[in-house]
């Protein structure tokens, strides 16, 4: 698709939708791995003033994410308002079936469609994208003009530079050293940077991607969950005192994959079809593969099984047979029809895609997942429907006309109700 600037009537279009310049400050947030468990936790407990307010006094609702509820594609979804099957994103990792290597997702080769955020920064609008993690900035920063915007990760604070990046030294700027990428403070770093650049001015959007280490980690009732949650919203609430129209969802939910006793419960689809068609019959992709696998041991609610290719390839139906009869899978669908459904990728689609029931985690082989990276933890993962509710609130109400046009709300309506579903502008 083309990015089209329209700024005789003070809007851009990207990809099919059309969007107001800002005529205040707006910060978009992914709260990344954000399920409504954690909100319910927090307002039950008044732990949340700020969102508290949001959901009572501006806009507090839910919203589907994008399938599959992978930070990947969610994030593009949120950044571009459109399904995976539209910005080519589907998957953190996936198949190249031209040259039958695997490929991480690690920068912008794979996005196939122009972002909001660079349509606003090429209409004049300053914009900026921050990012707990580094193999999103450059993907969500893709065709960002560096001067009229800034995109800049938490994880390599230390390193950005104003020609590159749009910004110096964020730990001087905010007086914090470097975030450890396993940890709280990765997300609480880029909330800091956001405050920093509303009250320099320095930003009239911005997009905020946190990351999802603690509810991986810990549940919504965990001590620890609470004091990350407080912390957040206590930064919210700064983003709005700034004078900031603040617009929150998540790019999936997060739910336990842990049996009574701790231990995880997994479906290893590449053991199961070994034991079936013989070793090498099938390849299983998991698409949650990313440089972060101590959050999840590269299990998740969703894979993929690409048959052998050749003369020898087992038979799909018996594939098909052979998967749906394993009660802990939700749904085993042909790829094509998946995308159809579901709205992702084709081209990163194996020849079935793989959904798990709640509370149950897919893998490929036993022999290919380091279960000590989960350190003792109860395993807590997403990337399948039960994972697809996430919240969605703006600390302003939306115009009934908008709510009316959008009866289902998608996490990556974000922008567009930031942008042109809010009551009043200031």
């Amino acid at each position: 698709m083309q990015l089209v600037i329209e700024t005789r009537t003070a809007s851009v279009d990207v990809n099919g939708r059309t969007y107001r310049l800002p005529q205040r400050p707006v910060a978009v947030i992914c709260f990344d791995g954000c399920d409504p468990a954690y909100l319910e936790t927090g307002f039950k407990a008044g732990d949340l003033p700020f969102l508290a307010r949001c959901a009572g006094e501006g806009f507090g609702g839910s919203a589907l994410a994008a399938m599959p509820t992978f930070t990947n594609p969610n994030n593009a979804s949120l950044v571009t308002g459109v399904e995976p099957g539209v910005h080519g994103v589907s998957g953190n990792y996936y198949l190249d079936r031209v040259t039958g290597e695997t490929v991480m997702v690690t920068g912008d080769a794979e996005m196939r469609a122009p972002t909001i955020l660079a349509a606003m920064a090429a209409a004049g609008v300053p914009t900026a994208v921050v990012t707990a993690k580094d193999k999103l900035r450059a993907a969500l920063a893709k065709g960002l003009p560096i001067g009229r915007g800034i995109a800049v990760s938490a994880q390599h604070a230390a390193s950005v530079r104003e020609e590159t990046h749009g910004i110096g030294d964020l730990t001087a700027l905010l007086g914090q050293p470097e975030p450890d990428q396993y940890s709280a403070e990765l997300s609480l770093f880029v909330l800091d940077t956001g405050i920093a650049l509303a009250r320099q001015g320095r930003s009239r959007l911005m997009y905020l991607s946190l990351s999802d280490y603690v509810q991986h980690r810990h549940a919504p009732d965990s001590a620890e969950a609470r004091a990350f949650m407080r912390a957040v919203d206590e930064r919210l609430g700064k983003l709005a005192a700034l004078g900031c129209l603040v617009a929150t969802t998540a790019d999936h939910g997060m739910t336990d994959m842990a049996r009574s006793d701790g231990s995880p419960e997994i479906v290893f689809v590449g053991d199961v079809l070994d034991a079936r068609f013989g070793p090498g019959a099938t390849r299983v992709i998991c698409p949650i593969t990313d440089p972060f696998v101590r959050h999840h041991g590269a299990l998740g609610g969703l894979v993929r099984v690409h048959l052998r290719p050749g003369p020898d390839a087992p038979d799909l139906g018996a594939v098909l047979a052979t998967l749906r009869d394993e009660p802990r899978l939700m749904e085993v669908l042909p790829g094509a029809e998946a995308c159809a459904r579901y709205g992702m990728a084709p081209h990163m689609e194996g020849d079935l895609t793989v959904i798990a029931r709640r509370g149950v985690a897919l893998g490929g082989r036993a022999t290919e997942h380091d279960l000590s990276q989960l350190a003792g933890e109860r395993l807590r993962s997403h990337g399948g429907l039960a994972e697809q509710a996430v919240p969605f609130l703006l600390s302003e109400p939306l115009r009934p006309e908008w709510l009316h046009a959008h009866p289902r709300l998608r996490n990556f309506d974000i922008f567009d109700a930031a942008l042109n579903g809010v009551e009043t502008e200031r």
